[in-house]
């Protein structure tokens, strides 16, 4: 998995750099206009791990993060 990031020019999504390979699928998340942000180079570092621990089977079920925040740990 690749993270990117890139602009929007004349309606079509640009990316800042030439990492997809051509007719790449890809899934585009836009805030809202009042949220922008951008991800500085450890920030976008801290989610590609946090992607490759899913891909990797390395999660927590839902229902245990629930309880964890109930009891408060």
């Amino acid at each position: 998995m690749r993270i990117t990031s890139g602009k929007v020019i004349s309606g079509k999504v640009v990316v800042d750099d030439d990492v997809l390979p051509e007719g790449a699928t890809v899934t585009v998340v836009a805030p809202e206009e009042s949220e922008e942000f951008e991800l500085g180079p450890a920030d976008e570092a801290a989610l590609h791990e946090a992607i490759q621990q899913a891909d990797d089977g390395n999660t927590v079920p839902a229902n245990e993060v629930l309880s964890r925040l109930e009891r408060g740990s």
